[in-house]
């Protein structure tokens, strides 16, 4: 199987993150935090190890700063819902995922707040940023965007629109699934008060583990409370990061994982990742552009516009239909709306969706010529 799919989760993972795993149940099996014998220390240590590298990867004011959650998801419910009160008023992108409308949209639903949709200019940060500052109001109080489109590869211009936060006074999350380990991400350079990241992604650590990354400039509420093995007397939540935020026992081998996997992606470096990923993507899409009968939506990744990852649709076959022939063939994309509803009705392919190709750094010239090859099949066979 060549795998076209990393947007979704990142495969395969190195060899170094399942021997990881598997080594953290033989060395590292007790709760950390929670006692004072030898085992517990040992774990609690390769936890912070983890934390360590990540704030040193993100630009986190230190270790504490680096919050372990289930996923991106949950990172962003905490960071959104921690920062804003009844009565706020909320500025997004018009191409957010789920994990970022859902929660506006239960928020606005509950009458608690009302969010913006900000319009996103393709290649043209001054006019994105023009567009989220003319949505904010007096009641606004929180910025939440997405780095890097899930669909169409789309980058915003996050370091602009932290600035815009920033003069404006304004709490700014950033979405950064699509970006954290293929893009340049960095907590104090994009002045955000929170980042929050998959680890299964472009972290290549397993599913199961997320990252909330926190400024700690601006209190947060919780939204889940429990042990923390911290102030146990009292039954308030400690205010102390990352304690605030971990109720309850964290994954250990999935954040032993994840400690592999960055590690593979520092030695390997950031830009060398995204160079690569461009490559792969750049000749796809150079491919599919030569064909009748293709539709693609955006420019050819290009840094700082467009990220390794697009979208295209064969004329006269549904998405879903073009992705399970691709499958016969034994290549995997993903098709649909790919949870991002928002991002296909700005692009017009909400009734349509799109198919999605997004390499990951283990992917090759020789699986792109593959992947071109089906596609000219499946379109010459519409013909």
């Amino acid at each position: 199987m060549i795998y076209f799919d990393n947007a979704a989760t990142t495969y395969p993972k190195p060899r170094s993150v399942p021997c990881a795993v598997y080594a953290s149940f033989r060395r590292y099996g007790a709760n950390p935090g929670r006692a004072g014998h030898d085992l517990s220390l040992a774990t609690a240590e390769q936890v912070y190890f983890c934390r360590k590298a990540l704030a040193e990867m993100f630009g986190a004011p230190d270790a504490d700063h680096v919050v372990f959650t289930l996923n991106c998801t949950y990172a962003l419910n905490m960071a959104i819902k921690g920062l804003i009160s009844p009565g706020d008023h909320v500025v997004t992108s018009e191409l957010e995922h789920n994990a970022v409308m859902r929660p506006l949209e239960e928020l606005r639903r509950r009458g608690k707040i009302t969010y913006t949709k900000a319009r996103v200019h393709i290649g043209n940060p001054a006019a994105t940023v023009a567009e989220f500052e003319r949505a904010i109001r007096p009641e606004t109080r929180l910025i939440v965007c997405t780095h890097v489109s899930n669909v169409f590869g789309v980058v915003l211009p996050v370091e602009q629109i932290g600035a815009l936060a920033a003069r404006r006074g304004l709490c700014f999350v950033v979405d950064c699934a699509q970006s954290a380990g293929v893009l340049p991400v960095d907590l104090k350079r994009l002045r955000a008060d929170c980042l929050c990241m998959p680890g299964h992604k472009g972290l290549y650590g397993p599913m199961g583990t997320g990252v909330l990354i926190c400024s700690g400039a601006r209190p947060m509420r919780t939204i889940i409370e429990g042990g923390t093995g911290s102030l146990s007397k009292s039954l308030d939540q400690p205010d102390l990061l990352p304690d605030r935020f971990e109720g309850g026992t964290i994954n250990v081998p999935g954040i032993a994982g994840l400690r592999a996997g960055a590690a593979f992606v520092r030695a390997t470096g950031v830009e060398e990742i995204h160079r690569h990923e461009e490559a792969v993507a750049g000749e796809i899409y150079a491919g599919l552009s030569e064909m009748k009968g293709i539709k693609l939506y955006t420019p050819a990744p290009r840094a700082g516009i467009i990220a390794p990852v697009f979208s295209f649709n064969v004329d006269g076959l549904g998405s879903e239909q073009t992705a399970a022939l691709l499958n016969q063939a034994g290549i995997a994309v993903r098709a649909g709306l790919h949870c991002a509803p928002c991002a296909h009705r700005a692009f017009h392919t909400l009734e349509t969706g799109t198919v999605r190709v997004s390499p990951g750094a283990f992917n090759t010239q020789r699986d792109a010529s593959r992947l071109i090859k089906s596609v000219f099949q499946i379109a010459k066979s519409r013909k």
